[in-house]
């Protein structure tokens, strides 16, 4: 399998490049990965880059983009931060890949049973950690039910999962909001901005909110 080239690339739609990756993530359940040389794709992209996603995911280890979607050298850019929120950097580096490289979906990725959402249900203290889990606050505040307090917190895994789902959803409008490179972008039809939810016990990404 090839990797990408400014031809192929070109080729691939903002709704396709969202079926490459779907397809992708049922080869990895299925475990019928693509026969890829991964060397050739290095020796492919020596002298140029075409991926045609950007994906936004958490630190996890759990969560690999290239695993779980079964993708190559080349294929996707990675941007990887606990919780999978964004910040200046961040949207700098998805306006790089959709605007100057060429990618034509960004893909926000949660996951169920996240360390960093879990944090922040704790309103957890921790060095640099403390003013990192605030960026995620409002997706727990987003979350209205249960009102008990004493389930609103990591010990109850649908409240977590909840706030995880909730917080996609607000990392994908504060990217429009943050971002008017990448907003007008989606609004003329040259990228998708998607949301998507990884289950750590099956493997499945539950794609939504497709704009």
């Amino acid at each position: 399998m090839k990797a990408y080239t400014k031809e192929t690339q070109a080729l691939i739609s903002p709704d396709s490049a969202l079926q490459l990756l779907k397809d992708g993530n049922i080869r990895f359940q299925e475990k019928t990965k693509s026969d890829r040389d991964l060397m050739e794709q290095v020796k492919d992209t020596s002298l140029g880059q075409y991926p045609y996603a950007t994906i936004l995911s958490c630190i996890d280890s759990r969560v690999s983009s290239e695993l779980i979607f079964d993708q190559g050298i080349g294929d996707i850019f990675s941007a990887r931060i606990a919780g999978n929120f964004v910040n200046e950097d961040i949207l700098g580096s998805m306006e790089f890949a959709c605007k100057l490289a060429g990618t034509k979906l960004i893909l926000v990725l949660g996951h169920t049973a996240c360390g960093a959402v879990k944090g922040a249900c704790d309103d957890v203290k921790l060095g640099n950690l403390t003013r990192m889990l605030l960026k995620i606050k409002p997706a727990v505040n987003g979350v209205t039910s249960p009102e008990d307090v004493s389930l609103r917190n990591s010990s109850n895994i649908d409240f977590v999962n909840e706030v995880a789902k909730k917080n996609v959803e607000l990392t994908i409008d504060k990217i429009s909001e943050d971002s008017q490179v990448l907003k007008e972008m989606q609004a003329n039809g040259e990228i998708k901005i998607v949301g998507g939810m990884y289950d750590i016990n099956s493997g499945a990404v539950n794609f939504y909110d497709e704009n």
